[in-house]
């Protein structure tokens, strides 16, 4: 029997059910294709991909310099749409965002994609949408909920095990704590593919640490008494890992089915 569409969107369907529509933040880049080079919206096709193969069709949500409200106009509307929220990996976030200066090994600062995610994840929130934040995303929400960030970690461990170099990924042990979400989906202790030169310092409301790599730096966190919202330090889309696409697919069909966007039941 078809599933119904919720309010007054019309969901993807099938025979089986709803196939939850995912929103996946992208960056603005300068890119090429065939003949012309342009300022364009670009994303590393795994993430796309692993929101696919999970289940759900993925929707991608560019940062917009030029909205009459700013960058972070119409994040309500667009998250009233939508069954869940991946926030992707990317550039540093700006450090004035938490209240400091940035340090010169601080880059790829971009305040119009801070903007952007950020009001996104806040509207997510409010309505607790279900949400991955991946890398770059686990520091916007970390910050979104009040935490600072280590600007830059080979200071502060005193090596550089999780950024061997820029744009190099390397394998990190981690270790979920028992019971939580992370631990669920990747189970206990996990290998993972890591990237950044900063991390969570002082943690945000209600986000609780829940996987950490031998040397204590926080890898993963979670929204205490939210439905779904995971932030992982790592890259799960560089190992093809489709085990955390999966879980936010599930978290947002039974989002969609349970009405709560809308008040109505699916």
């Amino acid at each position: 029997m078809m599933t119904c569409p919720r309010g007054s969107v019309q969901p993807l369907c099938t025979l089986d059910g709803v196939i939850p529509l995912i929103g996946v933040s992208t960056y603005v880049a300068k890119a090429a294709w065939g003949g012309w080079e342009r300022p364009a919206a670009v994303l590393p096709e795994s993430y796309y991909e692993l929101v696919a193969s999970a289940g759900g069709r993925p929707l991608l949500l560019p940062p917009l310099r030029t909205a009459a409200g700013g960058p972070g106009f119409g994040a309500a509307e667009v998250i009233s749409i939508l069954d869940g929220l991946v926030l992707t990996g990317g550039g540093d976030v700006d450090p004035a965002a938490y209240g400091e200066m940035p340090r010169p090994e601080v880059g790829g600062i971009n305040d119009v994609r801070d903007e952007s995610e950020r009001a996104l994840l806040r509207a997510a929130l409010e309505v607790e949408l279900p949400v991955l934040a991946v890398c770059r995303g686990c520091q916007v929400l970390n910050v979104e909920r009040g935490g600072t960030l280590h600007q830059h970690l080979p200071d502060v461990v005193g090596h550089d095990e999780h950024r061997h170099a820029p744009m190099v990924f390397g394998e990190v042990k981690v270790t979920a704590e028992p019971g939580s979400r992370t631990s669920s989906v990747f189970g206990p202790i996990a290998t993972v593919l890591c990237s950044h030169h900063q991390s969570i310092k002082d943690v945000g409301a209600g986000l609780v640490p829940t996987a950490r790599a031998d040397d204590g730096v926080i890898e993963a966190v979670e929204l205490a008494g939210a439905p779904f919202v995971l932030g992982v330090q790592w890259h799960p889309e560089e190992a093809g890992d489709e085990r955390p696409f999966a879980a936010l697919v599930a978290a947002a069909r039974e989002y969609h089915r349970s009405g709560r966007l809308t008040g109505q039941n699916a």
